[in-house]
């Protein structure tokens, strides 16, 4: 049974490593600045504050009314998140963090989503997951900008099942309500599967916690959670809440520490730097959750029948057009 990691507990580690490093790297640098800066700091922060409210009344004069321009116009900083098994990026979500608003907006990419590339025509290339074989990072970004309406791109980061471990491990644990008696065996899988974690609210490390999030059905292939899929998200999402309030804790550092030996990511220190700055005194209400919409459906392609998620194009415009502030003209009559 292939499982992919979930899409939250990735999320998790980009929050650390893109914005709590550069917060963390920016509150010890910042005594030393400091230093220099302090007779006019005040004087700074009153031009800054002029500056901006210049800016906000600038813009608030120019209306956006479509995606194009908004791209254009925002500060938005966007990610692609990657969860790997091998050579596939089995998880995929898209994180799109706004420094002014100190928000975050999340939309998970079901691993198989329909996808086609020309010259790659066998039903497996046709899911977004088998994009990194062929056309690594740099190709599942293009593709994902492809998804979400031609949205910039600007950094990726992945991460591994042992990595995930180790990072909850750094936190000490986090702590989660189980819906019910969560018990599954697959020593087939990869990494194997032998799950068995008792109902009710309990710590659980890293071990654990990859078996919480990993968690679908049981061996006689019933799913447990009363509304399918939705409430598996949804009890991943809680999962994510309470790692967040951990990793905002005294132990940031620690998790800074551990992210770094099972990250790959192309965000620098610099941008880590400034992006961390933006982000300080974010908590977990600062995060929105959401799935791609779409449908799942079979589809044969070269005579081989598999299932696929189909987006639905004209909702993940209206998604994009919320998380950017697009505001549609109104035809008056």
């Amino acid at each position: 049974m292939k499982e992919n990691l979930k899409v939250l507990i990735i999320f998790s580690v980009c929050i650390v490593m893109a914005f709590f490093l550069g917060s963390y790297t920016y509150l010890e640098t910042k005594v030393k600045i400091h230093e220099d800066r302090d007779k006019n700091l005040e004087e700074e922060k009153s031009d800054i504050l002029k500056k901006d409210e210049k800016k906000e009344v600038k813009e608030k004069k120019e209306t956006i009314d479509t995606l194009e321009k908004a791209y254009e116009k925002s500060s938005r900083i966007n990610f692609v998140l990657m969860g790997m098994e091998g050579i596939r990026s089995d998880t995929i979500i898209f994180i799109s963090f706004d420094p002014k608003l100190k928000k975050v907006d999340m939309i998970s990419i079901p691993r198989d989503t329909y996808i086609y590339r020309k010259g790659y025509e066998e039903a497996e290339q046709r899911k977004i997951n088998a994009v990194y074989a062929s056309h690594g990072a740099s190709g599942v970004k293009k593709v994902v900008s492809h998804i979400l309406e031609g949205v910039p791109v600007h950094h990726y980061i992945m991460i591994d099942y042992k990595g995930v471990e180790k990072i909850v491990d750094s936190v000490g644990g986090v702590e989660v309500t189980v819906p019910f008696h969560m018990k599954y065996k697959d020593p087939t899988a990869k990494p194997p599967l032998y799950i068995d974690i008792p109902e009710g609210k309990q710590l659980l490390n890293g071990k654990k916690s990859v078996e919480f999030l990993r968690y679908r059905k049981d061996n006689v292939g019933k799913n447990r959670y009363s509304d399918g899929d939705l409430g598996r998200v949804k009890a991943q999402q809680e999962f994510l809440k309470s790692f967040i309030d951990e990793a905002l804790s005294i132990k940031m550092p620690l998790v800074i520490k551990t992210s770094f030996d099972y990250i790959k990511t192309d965000v620098s220190l610099a941008e880590a730097l400034n992006y961390g700055k933006s982000a300080l005194a974010m908590g977990s209400e600062d995060f929105n959750f959401t799935t791609l919409p779409g449908v799942g459906t079979y589809k044969k392609v070269k005579n081989k029948q598999l299932s696929y998620f189909i987006y639905d194009e004209l909702m993940v415009k209206e998604i994009m057009e919320n998380i950017y502030g697009v505001e549609k003209k109104v035809l008056m009559k």
